[in-house]
């Protein structure tokens, strides 16, 4: 038997090949960790990059191009990232089957917006979040075409920071992490979607996250893309002070390259935040020419060399004094340093509206974001701002039960609120109103009862 000193990988091997996962899957993530033995830390100094001064805006896309998108339509497939149990939100099931907006899911307004489009839906789903989202596609019949309907992305050991080997600990399922989003092009192939995507004469795929309701597909892109004959595409938005701690847009000579936090250097952190200068932030939403992922794959030998992010957590993420582990794992949109010829397009903030906390979700759920005839969401035209800010008390708004508890009725009106900010246990009654700058507290241990139709603020 090959012993840890001589191949230190062949108890990961051995651990993975147990749980029933594919070989290009392993040897992917056999790369990764054979860099981090090596003293790799995936980190990407300042000094290594150069700042993207200027890029093509979406908005500028000559109208001409939504005909060619139309006519591409056929060729397409809407690809979403549905792994996410929303567990910070304090959910047990697919944050893509949380309601968003009156009754419906962002998994039935993605269903909508497929449907709407004709274009073929699949997800890529965690061994989480798989049954669950299966289930609830079942209430949209025409979406079945034959194709698959989804794929599962994979999961990777963590490593134990002291000894560099598979991680031990009494609940199994803590040993295990997903291998971020940069998975999903080996899950692509390990699942055979990718070639049933291209035997059905499928060429391009359009890949967001399944909580950014803002990413519908839009033909002018579509058709820029197509024209352009792009191999891949990012887009792209300004960064503000609230996008600091995101993974930004550089260039490595001439190369576009994407650099994420867990990426960057402790003494490079304040020019990483420096949102003036690095301008673009990725929105995680991607356009993939199929044969060209398919060629550059096979150039790598079925593995992409994607850049490494090493995070360190400890085993248990509840408990801070178990285990130090390293998780490993990629950023999809970090392949675009992969494909000559990858491109980034600038596109309006309203194509990222992802729901990430409780205040995000009172804030689409609210009449300050409208549904559109797409089934996007986007700011209702009268807002009294783009984004109203909402700050609310981590004690009390962290879960979505917490958030259902205090608003029973709904949210309050935002449409003319400038700024919320919540703090104590205060509930709302309906039909209350935000008017301008609202700050509302309740007395420390106890609580306050906002009556129906109170208006609040100005």
């Amino acid at each position: 038997m090959t012993s840890v000193d001589s191949n230190p990988f062949a108890p990961f091997a051995q651990k993975m090949r147990a749980e029933g996962l594919p070989a290009l899957a392993i040897a992917a993530f056999e790369r990764h960790y054979a860099l981090v033995r090596s003293g790799e830390t995936g980190l990407m100094p300042s000094n290594s990059i150069a700042p993207v001064a200027s890029l093509p805006d979406a908005e500028d896309l000559s109208p001409r191009l939504a005909q060619v998108g139309q006519e591409a339509l056929a060729q397409t497939v809407i690809l979403k990232l549905n792994g996410g149990l929303g567990t910070s939100m304090g959910l047990e099931k697919a944050k893509s089957l949380l309601t968003v907006k009156g009754d419906a899911t962002f998994l039935d307004l993605i269903a909508r917006q497929a449907g709407r489009s004709g274009c073929p839906l699949v997800l890529m789903n965690s061994f989480s979040t798989h049954e669950d989202s299966m289930r609830a596609l079942e209430r949209y019949p025409e979406l079945n075409t034959g194709l698959p309907q989804a794929f599962l992305q994979h999961k990777v050991p963590k490593i134990e920071v002291a000894t560099l080997q598979p991680v031990e600990w009494p609940d199994a399922e803590d040993t295990w992490c997903p291998p971020g989003h940069g998975d999903l092009y080996t899950a692509l192939v390990t699942s055979g979607v990718l070639a049933a995507l291209r035997g059905a004469g499928k060429r391009t795929a359009f890949v967001s996250n399944a909580d950014n309701l803002g990413a519908v597909l839009d033909l002018r892109i579509l058709g820029a893309f197509v024209e352009e004959r792009m191999p891949f595409l990012m887009e792209v938005a300004d960064r503000t002070e609230a996008d600091r701690k995101g993974g930004h847009l550089a260039l490595q000579g001439e190369q576009l390259v994407l650099r994420e936090a867990a990426q960057c250097p402790a003494e490079d952190v304040n020019d990483f935040q420096d949102f003036e200068k690095y301008c673009f932030f990725n929105t995680n939403t991607i356009w993939l020419e199929l044969d060209a992922l398919f060629e550059s794959l096979e150039a790598h030998g079925g593995v992409f060399p994607m850049p490494l992010i090493r995070n360190s957590k400890t085993v248990d993420p509840r408990d801070r004094k178990s285990t130090p582990v390293y998780q490993l794992e990629s950023a999809m949109g970090a392949a675009i340093s992969l494909f000559p010829g990858a491109r980034a397009v600038r596109v309006p903030r309203t194509r990222f509206a992802p729901v990430k906390t409780c205040a995000d979700l009172l804030r689409v759920r609210s009449d300050a974001t409208q549904l559109t005839d797409d089934f996007s969401l986007i700011p209702a035209p009268d807002a009294a701002v783009s984004s109203v800010p909402i700050e609310l008390d981590s004690e009390f708004y962290s879960f979505v039960t917490d958030l259902d508890a205090r608003f029973p009725a709904g949210p309050p009106s935002l449409v003319h609120c400038t700024r919320l900010k919540v703090t104590g246990d205060v509930r709302f009654g309906a039909g209350v109103r935000c008017v301008g700058e609202v700050v509302v507290s309740a007395e420390k241990g106890g609580s306050l009862q906002l009556e129906d139709g109170t208006v609040l603020g100005k």
